[in-house]
């Protein structure tokens, strides 16, 4: 391993298979992996319980000082989300729950308040972090940035294939719209919209394997840090 301090900042659509080649990456190089959208999920999450909707800007800037987020990693280093110490991992991970979470993360005043954890967890560990806006807002100066993407219906495909695995109720059609619909507002939002950093190298795995996407992701880290 190098000494030197390492972030890698992943952006892109949903679907595109950020979480699950960052969390890959972050095993192979023994770094620190920070799934930001979870984040965000958690934020929706708790809107949904407290019966705001997920476009009601003022009730949800209304919820975010009372809000006890947290993140846990278990034995084999996956995220945990807290929310007020109750691990909610399973329940953002729900169609409504990526609805929730698209619509709070375009409101300004949530991205600031979480802007300083995600922050702080690049400052005390090298890590590889995946979002939205990672490599153009939260982590502008990583050593390397890559924007990660596929074609709607292939991820869609995934997406499907990942929640059935883990037993969530969906059809194929319901997650391509939740796609469609989440890549409209993350583009199109004024708060840090998606878009490839300037600098950020483009990793299209529409026609590639899960392995074939690990081990291209890999070849860019190893390559950058020396590794």
């Amino acid at each position: 391993m190098t000494d030197r301090h390492i972030t890698v900042a992943i952006d892109g659509p949903s679907g595109a298979g950020k979480s699950t080649l960052a969390r890959m990456s972050a095993k192979e190089f023994r770094l620190l992996y920070v799934d930001t959208g979870a984040i965000y999920r958690t934020v929706g999450l708790a809107a949904q319980r407290a019966g705001v909707g997920s476009r009601d800007a003022a009730g949800v800037i209304q919820l975010l000082p009372g809000l006890d987020i947290a993140m846990d990693y278990d034995r084999t280093g996956v995220q945990r989300m807290l929310l007020h110490g109750e691990d909610v991992s399973r329940e953002i991970r729900t169609p409504l729950s990526s609805i929730y979470a698209s619509d709070v993360s375009a409101l300004p005043e949530v991205r600031a308040f979480l802007l300083e954890m995600q922050r702080r967890l690049a400052r005390e560990h090298n890590v590889v972090m995946d979002g939205r806006d990672i490599g153009t807002v939260v982590l502008p100066d990583a050593g390397l940035k890559v924007f990660l993407t596929a074609g709607p219906e292939a991820r869609a495909r995934r997406r499907y294939r990942e929640l059935t695995e883990k037993g969530t109720a969906c059809t194929l059609e319901e997650v391509l719209r939740d796609i469609q619909y989440r890549d409209k507002n993350d583009s199109s939002r004024a708060a840090a919209p998606l878009r490839q950093a300037e600098d950020a190298v483009l990793l299209d795995t529409t026609d590639l394997s899960l392995e074939e996407s690990a081990q291209a992701l890999n070849t860019l880290i190893r390559e950058r840090f020396g590794l």
